[in-house]
Parts: structure tokens; C-alpha cells; sequence
């Protein structure tokens, strides 16, 4: 099976005033690397990092990094471009794909152990996609299925894949993931993550 991965990372971080992809949060490393890293501890390839705004910042934490980098010249258009522009990435470099991966870069809870019982999950249940559920919440990461990604190229506006997903939650199989309800949006988001 033929999983490859989609790091969303080309947004603005307005809330965060700074480039949140750039925050230290573990041995020096940034937000960034950690999901890269992660992502790479998998067995899924390939990983594509979609950035955007801030790139000249962001993108040095990539170096030497076996990734693809695309750059989403549309950003502020909404997330939903980021999610088109990473999925054309993915089909340039591997376009016999079974299911696509998409992971956000504020998660510093997320895991390669994570990802890979997405992917079990995805094979055992023969549902079309794979979410994550926290609290009485459900969303990234997500795992879509070949059958449902011609229509995820659709997608428009600041939405990623979870309005897209309603429409098909019966589809839909389900992971636990606790702390996936922890992201990092804004300077207090931080400041307590670093507390922890």
C-alpha cells in the first residue's frame, strides 16, 4: 500500500504573531522538523511540505530534510489551497497513490507510532479515510483513500479536510489520539506547552 504524507505548514500564524513553524519546542528543534521527523519515521512516503507565507524563514528548517517543498503561492486564499497544491506535490512524485496522509505542523503531540496505526486502521476497517478523535473532537491527522481524493482537489476556502470529511462520515474510521486536542495558536498556547 501506497501512503504518502502532506505536512500543511504555509499559513500565516497570525494568532501566534510569529511564524509558528519557527518555535522551539524540543532540543532546539522547531514545530517543523518535529512533524518532519515524525513523518519520517514512518514507513509512508513521499512527505511533502507545503509552505507559503513566511517561507524564507521556514523553509532553512527543512535543510537536508528527504522532503519535497512546495510552495503555495495562493496561502491566503485559505487552507483548502494548501491541501490542492500538496496533493498535485504528491501525484508529481508518486502518482499510483492508495491514500494520503495529511498532517498539520502545531500538533507537538504527534507521533510515527500514531501515524502508522492511522495506516493499520485504514486497511483493517475498509473505510475510505481515517480521523482522529480527542475529547468529544474529531480531525487532523487524517488519512484519505484513493476513492475520495479526486473529490478532496475540490475543496475551497479556509477550510481543510474536515468539512469534506463530514460529508462522508460514514466512511470514516477513528483513532484515539488525546493530545491531539493540544495545538499551538497563540503565545499562551505556547507558553503552556512549554510549562508542561
Amino acid at each position: 500500500m501506497t501512503i504518502g504524507i502532506i505536512i500543511l505548514a504555509a499559513g500565516a500564524s497570525q494568532r501566534m504573531g510569529q511564524p509558528k513553524q519557527t518555535l522551539k519546542i524540543e532540543k532546539g528543534k522547531s514545530l517543523l522538523l518535529k512533524t518532519v521527523e515524525t513523518a519520517l519515521g514512518t514507513s509512508l512516503r513521499p512527505v511533502i511540505v507545503v509552505v507559503g507565507a513566511n517561507k524564507a524563514e521556514v523553509v532553512p528548517e527543512l535543510a537536508g530534510q528527504p522532503v519535497t517543498i512546495v510552495d503555495n503561492a495562493f496561502w491566503q486564499e485559505g487552507m483548502a489551497t494548501s491541501v490542492r497544491v500538496g496533493l498535485a506535490g504528491l501525484f508529481m512524485t508518486e502518482p499510483k497513490l492508495d491514500g494520503v496522509l495529511m498532517l498539520v505542523c502545531d500538533q507537538p503531540y504527534l507521533t510515527s507510532a500514531l501515524l502508522e496505526q492511522m495506516v493499520v486502521t485504514f486497511e483493517e476497517s475498509g473505510k475510505k479515510a481515517v480521523a482522529c478523535r480527542y475529547k468529544k473532537q474529531w480531525g487532523v491527522p487524517v488519512l484519505i483513500g484513493r476513492e475520495l481524493l479526486a473529490e478532496l482537489t475540490q475543496i475551497t476556502g479556509d477550510q481543510g479536510a474536515k468539512p469534506f470529511l463530514k460529508k462522508h462520515l460514514d466512511e470514516v474510521a477513528f483513532v484515539g489520539f488525546e493530545k491531539g486536542i493540544i495545538d499551538l495558536d497563540t503565545p499562551e498556547d505556547y507558553a503552556a506547552y512549554l510549562e508542561e
